[in-house]
């Protein structure tokens, strides 16, 4: 709360800054420190603890009233580094501010230095060390050639938080004389680089195979050791290995569970990360490299700790003399913040402060007027410091009413009225309030006066206006304040209507205005009633603005009229006023005819005449009735007429569909309404009698074909054209030959066109056609039906693709025959490439394969131990489908060949093997039999192994589109290997495609939905994939 000068106040920091760096490019640095008080605090700042002189260095450059200065960046700053605190003094006190580091960086550099050449051996670890200069983070280190190429990693060669580049195996590819250490301070603009460093690997006369040992954390610091992590930050644990071949890293939580989302790891695994660190993070965790040489583990034991955080700050206010102070502080934190207490911005000694002092309360009791201070209490633990601070004046003066004198209040009556009266006082006041010229204090249960001082009058009345006065007394003294209090409502209704200058249609209403209570009249609104058509119904007439009295009124003539006045302003509106004496105008012919004037017709051979019949106040006399004119267009003949008193009017035995002028009069017994308009409307619609001529498919590509044809006649429409229909059914078949049972599709053209795009047609097949135009009444007849044949298409996937056999460089896979051919199979193309978990992929290398019967190839000349992607696709002569495909390992290359090079040669191995091809005849022996018996066989394996292409084409005619497998999408991205599929050559509009069965296609022109096959869950290149995981040697 801000005071008039009158009362004094302790100082309070308003505005400070922080941690702040001073960045070689800036010109200056402000460093702020702002305060409010009564008297107006003075400033003084300390360095590092020890006062620090403004005026002592020429550089420094400080404000009138504030303790904010400006350093001045000329020439070395850098014994302004350091930590400042700001402190505000005046009479009563000292506030002081949170401490403010000032950063002065220097400009970070490599060390000039000789780095002597690392000669190796091909499967030597090796570790590059960066070293990094000391800098402002963040800090970015890349390796790069000399020509700025990064450094390839994976997870042989990777690079670790501060930077050294680790080998878990050289090879000799590695050798080269250019690595490049680069460090980036994207705050100080700076990038820098260490000398380059040569590494020459040269071949070894035996493979150095070993089992994984840890570099980071090394070896020399045990099995484990102990991580601090600051709650809410970022937990970054890393352990990196060497050995042959290169070991793959895991992570386990060995205490307690996992976070609930998967931990994130970067560096190829070797990282793990876990965002915003909860108290549930801590716990012992285990990283664990592998190969098949044997394993290394290290645990991270982890402890969550966190800064100083407030439970309770001391609370300051003003107290009056010879009351007691108690203030709270209380921190949690860990480890646990230590307390400490500070009065006016110095350390308190407990022997000479007159009050108790503990870790957590402070207390003083009998306030005097020199006990007003600022108090401080600050938390401190390894993590940082906090501080509060708590303002306790001691004041001793009369009341001050903040609220201005002579306030003007406004309510509605019914509502709450809040008259303020802001107080100031110590010792507290009492205050009292009255109204008008009484002295007795407001007491009734509709007065509540609050805390601050505010007086609530509940559910006012009128008799509430008035004036108010606020009391306010203590011991030193009083003082009053009045404020205006106005209850509004509603205006009260008008009173004493009059009637003057009578004249046939108009008439002039006077009335006298009643009481607005406290909110203007700013318009009248006047009513009618008539006794003769709707009696007791009271319509608006017209609206009067401001507050006038009197009106002229615009009358229709044959009303009996009386009117009645309502009053409005801010509020609402009031009560109607009682009517004034009936006026009555004499009859007249009518003023004017019946609008929307239409014909409608459910037979062709009538015609149905409708129209809107006047208001009983237009009909302007007795006997109402509709003079109706008809005659055909351009027809010279008579008009017809009939005179009715409905409002509609039906011709019978007109012509289908012919155009009719038409005129609606009103008419009553004092004569006719004004000349009518000529309406024109058709008589009623029948059938299109006529086909369309003309019928021709041009085929855009093997599933959208664009129909043209002849639009009928005019006259042969009989009636509106709403557009033409077309009809499509297959009848075959072009790959087989085999006849279809017709099964009609049909889109919808609104409009007057004469073509259309037909998509989502099965390819290489055989199809009827019709057309047909359609009106309000309904379909005419299908033009004769045309032949039309759609060329070969691209092939749906295969059906199934499995990995049968593996072994550590290649693989043997199986597919199926494409789920639809959409031609004649040319063949079919298998791809793979190396993939791995961070969504990096290899080239793609292909294999064609022309032999239709060939649903098998075996892949060699593989790399062992590694992840690949396999991809087959049919194709026609059209081009080649989309690909079906399987994820898988292959083996791991270990000592293990030479073993079993060597076993093979034995003896006893050679008696094994014979053994067991014995058996495994006699096993077949066995299975033959069965199988003559009629033995049970898996036939759904057995299709799916070995697919029959001429029962797999019946099972396609009577089944359509089946899968026995889920089509789920594969984690990640990678690139399309589908470049043969093309959208559609057409350039026509969507607009060109009808509307029917079907409303969504795809860009090649064929539907989503019955006519596209089953609908893709993945992208193209990801359709149908699965994992299947190979074991290692271990």
């Amino acid at each position: 709360m801000i005071l008039s000068g009158s009362v004094s106040q302790l100082p309070t920091i308003t505005e400070q800054s922080h941690t702040q760096v001073a960045y070689p490019f800036d010109e200056d640095f402000t460093i702020k420190c702002e305060a409010r008080g009564n008297p107006q605090p003075t400033f003084n700042w300390t360095k590092d603890g020890k006062p620090f002189d403004l005026l002592s260095d020429p550089r420094i450059v400080t404000s009138n009233n504030s303790g904010t200065f400006v350093i001045q960046n000329r020439g070395i700053i850098n014994n302004f580094q350091g930590k400042y605190r700001c402190f505000a003094s005046n009479v009563l006190g000292t506030a002081m501010s949170e401490e403010i580091e000032l950063i002065v960086p220097s400009v970070p550099k490599f060390p000039k230095e000789k780095i002597e050449p690392l000669d190796v051996e091909h499967g030597d670890s090796v570790i590059l060390h960066c070293n990094p200069p000391k800098g402002i983070p963040p800090l970015h280190i890349y390796w790069m050639n000399i020509d700025l190429q990064h450094i390839p990693q994976d997870e042989r060669v990777s690079m670790s938080l501060k930077g050294d580049l680790y080998f878990a195996n050289v090879e000799e590819h590695d050798s080269r004389s250019d690595y490049c250490c680069f460090a980036a301070f994207p705050r100080l603009r700076t990038i820098v680089q260490k000398m380059p460093m040569t590494l020459k690997v040269s071949r070894s006369n035996f493979i150095k195979e070993r089992k994984p040992k840890l570099l980071i954390p090394p070896e020399s610091a045990g099995s484990s050791s102990s991580v601090t992590v600051i709650k809410g930050g970022v937990l970054l644990l890393e352990c990196i290995a060497e050995g042959l071949p290169t070991p793959h890293l895991s992570w386990v939580k060995v205490t307690g569970n996992m976070p609930k989302e998967e931990p994130e790891t970067e560096n190829f695994g070797k990282i793990l990360k876990i965002d915003q660190v909860t108290a549930a993070d801590e716990g012992t965790y285990q990283c664990t490299a592998s190969n098949p040489m044997g394993r290394a583990r290290h645990e991270f034991h982890v402890h969550v700790e966190e800064p100083p955080q407030w439970l309770k700050k001391p609370e300051g206010g003003v107290y009056s003399v010879g009351t007691n102070l108690v203030l709270l502080c209380e921190a949690i934190g860990n480890p646990e913040p230590s307390i400490q207490w500070k009065l006016n911005g110095m350390p308190i000694d407990s022997r000479t402060f007159r009050g108790r002092i503990s870790t957590r309360e402070i207390s003083l009791t009998n306030l005097q007027l020199q006990d007003s201070a600022v108090f401080q209490c600050e938390a401190t633990n390894k993590h940082g410091t906090i501080l509060a601070s708590a303002n306790v004046n001691v004041l001793n003066i009369a009341p001050l009413i903040l609220t201005s004198d002579g306030e003007n209040y406004a309510t509605v009556v019914g509502y709450s009225a809040f008259l303020r009266c802001d107080i100031f006082a110590s010792p507290a006041a009492d205050v009292r309030w009255t109204k008008d010229e009484s002295i007795e204090p407001l007491s009734t249960f509709r007065y509540e006066l609050s805390k601050n001082g505010t007086l609530e009058i509940k559910d006012t009345k009128k008799e509430d206006s008035g004036s108010y006065a606020c009391w306010a007394a203590n011991s030193v003294g009083k003082t009053a304040i009045t404020a205006n209090l106005d209850i509004r409502d509603v205006p009260d209704p008008p009173e004493d209507l009059q009637l003057s200058e009578n004249q046939n249609r108009s008439v002039r209403l006077s009335w006298r205005a009643g009481s607005s209570h406290n909110s203007p009249v700013n318009e009248s609104i006047v009513e009618f009633e008539e006794n003769r058509w709707e009696p007791g119904r009271w319509q608006e007439l017209t609206r009067i603005p401001g507050n006038d009295t009197t009106a002229v009124l615009s009358l229709s003539p044959y009303v009996n009229y009386q009117f009645r006045v309502v009053s409005v302003n801010a509020v609402g509106r009031s009560q109607p006023s009682k009517p004034s004496l009936r006026y009555s105008t004499p009859p007249a012919a009518p003023d004017k005819n019946p609008e929307n004037i239409r014909v409608e017709a459910s037979e062709p051979n009538e015609m149905v005449m409708k129209w809107e019949p006047l208001k009983p106040v237009e009909r302007n006399g007795p006997g109402l009735e509709y003079k109706v004119s008809w005659r055909q267009q351009g027809v010279r003949t008579d008009w017809n007429e009939e005179t009715v008193k409905k409002h509609s009017l039906t011709v019978r035995n007109t012509p289908t569909f012919v155009p009719y002028e038409i005129k609606v009069q009103a008419v009553n017994d004092l004569g006719s309404g004004p000349e009518p308009n000529v309406t024109i409307g058709y008589s009623g619609e029948d059938f299109p009698d006529a086909a369309p001529l003309g019928v021709s498919v041009n085929v855009v590509n093997s599933t959208l074909v664009k129909v043209y044809w002849f639009g009928i006649p005019r006259d042969r429409v009989r009636g509106h054209l709403r557009g033409y229909k077309v009809s499509w059914w297959k009848t075959k078949s072009m790959l087989d030959g085999k006849r279809h049972h017709p099964e009609k599709h049909f889109l919808t053209f609104v409009g007057d066109r004469s073509y259309g795009m037909i998509p989502g047609l099965d390819p290489f097949s055989e199809f009827h056609l019709t057309v047909l135009a359609y009106n309000s009444r309904g379909d005419g007849p299908e033009s004769s039906p045309v032949v039309f044949e759609t060329p070969e298409g691209v092939p749906e996937q295969p059906r199934f693709l499995r990995i049968l056999n593996f072994d550590k460089d290649s693989v043997t896979l199986s597919w199926g025959l494409p789920k639809k051919a959409n031609g004649h199979l040319t063949g079919y193309i298998l791809q793979y490439q190396i993939i791995n978990e961070t969504h990096e992929v290899g080239p793609v290398s292909d294999v064609s394969l022309t032999n239709l019967s060939t649903l098998s190839w075996r892949l060699s000349g593989l790399s062992p131990s590694t992840k690949y992607k396999f991809y087959v696709k049919a194709c026609t002569a059209k081009g080649c489908g989309k690909p079906i495909t399987e994820e898988g390992l292959t083996m791991a290359q270990g000592t293990y060949a030479g073993i079993y090079d060597g076993i093979s040669t034995q003896g006893w191995f050679i008696g094994l093997m014979c053994a067991i091809a014995l058996l495994t005849l006699l096993l077949l022996t066995i299975c033959f039999v069965r199988r003559n018996k009629g033995g049970k066989y898996s036939v759904k394996e057995k299709e799916d192994l070995h697919p029959d292409p001429e029962a797999q084409s019946i099972k396609d005619e009577i089944f359509g589109e089946y899968s026995d497998s889920d089509e789920k999408p594969l984690k990640g991205s990678l690139q399309s290997l589908n470049g043969d599929i093309k959208a559609t050559e057409s350039a026509d509009s969507l607009v060109d495609y009808g509307e029917g069965e079907h409303g969504m296609f795809n860009e090649d022109g064929s539907f989503i939905g019955a006519y596209s096959g089953s609908k893709e869950k993945g992208s193209v290149e990801s359709t149908g994939s699965s994992t299947a995981t190979f074991p290692l040697h271990a």
